[in-house]
C-alpha cells in the first residue's frame, strides 16, 4: 500500500518537476508562478468535476495554467519586470483567481462525486492499481509529448533561447515569443499536475500549493543526480525518477518517523540548497586542496 501510494504521488507530482525542467533548466528562468498555478489547476479541475465534467476538467485546467504562464511571460518580456518578480506578481494575483474558481471558498470537496480515477475504476481497467495506471499513463504521455515538442523547430528555438538569447535574436527569432511559449507550456504542465492531484485527493485547498516549487526542484535535482542531465531525454526521465524517489523518501520518513514530519519541508529546502550549491562547493573544495598541496610543496 505504501509503495503503491508513493508511486502514484510520484508520477502525479513529476509533472511539476517536468514543468520546472522546462522553465528552470531549458529556459533558465526561475518561474515563481508554480505554487499558485498548481492550485489553479486543482481548483478548476475539482470545480468542474463537482459540476459533472471530470474529463473536461483536465484540459480546462491546462488552459488556465497556460493563461497564468502567459501573464508571467507578458510581465517579463513586455513590461521589463525581472523573471522572479514577474512570477511573484502573477502568483500573488492567482490567490484571488483561485478563490474565484472555487466559488469564493477556501476549499472545495469532491466527496461522493465522479473523478477520472473513479471512471477508470468503474470500467474495470487496472484492477486495484487503476490509480497508478492512470497517473503513470498521463505523466509518461506528457513526457513523450514534451520530448517531441522540444525536438520541433519551436522547441529547438526555446532551447536556444535558454542557452543564448542574443544568438536567437541574431537569427531573426523573437526571444519574447519563445519565452512566452515556453512558460505557457511549463505552467500548463503544472496545472495538469494540480488537476490530477485535485481529483486524486478529491479536494483542493487554497494553500495546497505552498512549497510546491521547492518540492519540484527537489525531485528535479534528485533525478539529475541519479541520471545526469546531459540530454533532454535524460532530463525528462530524471524528473520522473526523482519524483518517485522523493515520494519514497517522504513515505519512509512519515512511517518510520526518523525525522519529524513537521521538519520534512525544512529538510527538502536544505537538500535543494545544497544540491544547487554543489558545483560551487566542489570548486571551493578543489581550490582548497590545490592551495594545501601548493603549501606542502613550498615547504
Amino acid at each position: 500500500m505504501i509503495t503503491q501510494t508513493a508511486l502514484e504521488l510520484g508520477f502525479l507530482y513529476a509533472l511539476v518537476a517536468m514543468a520546472l525542467f522546462l522553465s528552470f533548466r531549458i529556459l533558465n528562468i526561475a518561474d515563481m508562478t508554480t505554487d499558485g498555478c498548481f492550485v489553479l489547476g486543482a481548483a478548476v479541475s475539482v470545480t468542474l468535476a463537482a459540476g459533472g465534467h471530470p474529463i473536461l476538467a483536465i484540459p480546462a485546467a491546462m488552459l488556465a495554467g497556460s493563461c497564468a504562464g502567459f501573464v508571467t511571460a507578458f510581465l517579463q518580456t513586455r513590461l521589463g519586470i525581472p523573471s522572479i518578480l514577474a512570477g511573484i506578481v502573477t502568483n500573488t494575483g492567482l490567490y484571488t483567481v483561485n478563490l474565484m474558481a472555487m466559488g469564493w471558498k477556501a476549499n472545495q470537496s469532491l466527496l461522493g462525486g465522479s473523478t477520472i480515477f473513479t471512471l477508470l475504476r468503474d470500467s474495470g481497467i487496472g484492477g486495484d492499481w487503476y490509480e497508478l495506471l492512470l497517473a503513470a499513463s498521463v505523466t509518461i504521455l506528457a513526457g513523450v509529448l514534451l520530448l517531441a515538442f522540444l525536438k520541433t523547430r519551436m522547441g529547438l528555438s526555446i532551447r536556444a533561447t535558454g542557452d543564448n538569447p542574443d544568438m536567437v535574436r541574431a537569427s531573426s527569432l523573437n526571444p519574447a515569443f519563445t519565452v512566452t511559449v515556453g512558460l505557457c507550456v511549463s505552467n500548463a504542465l503544472t496545472a495538469l499536475s494540480g488537476a490530477m492531484v485535485g481529483q486524486y485527493q478529491k479536494t483542493v485547498d487554497i494553500n495546497s500549493g505552498t512549497g510546491i516549487v521547492v518540492i519540484g526542484l527537489a525531485c528535479l535535482i534528485i533525478g539529475e543526480t541519479v541520471l545526469g542531465r546531459r540530454t533532454v531525454t535524460k532530463g525528462v526521465l530524471a524528473v520522473m525518477i526523482g519524483s518517485v524517489i522523493y515520494r519514497f523518501i517522504y513515505a519512509v520518513v512519515f512511517y518510520t518517523k526518523v525525522v519529524p514530519v513537521e521538519c520534512l519541508k525544512l529538510l527538502t529546502a536544505v537538500i535543494v540548497a545544497l544540491a544547487i550549491a554543489a558545483p560551487s562547493i566542489r570548486k571551493w573544495a578543489a581550490f582548497q586542496q590545490r592551495k594545501l598541496a601548493a603549501g606542502k610543496g613550498g615547504n
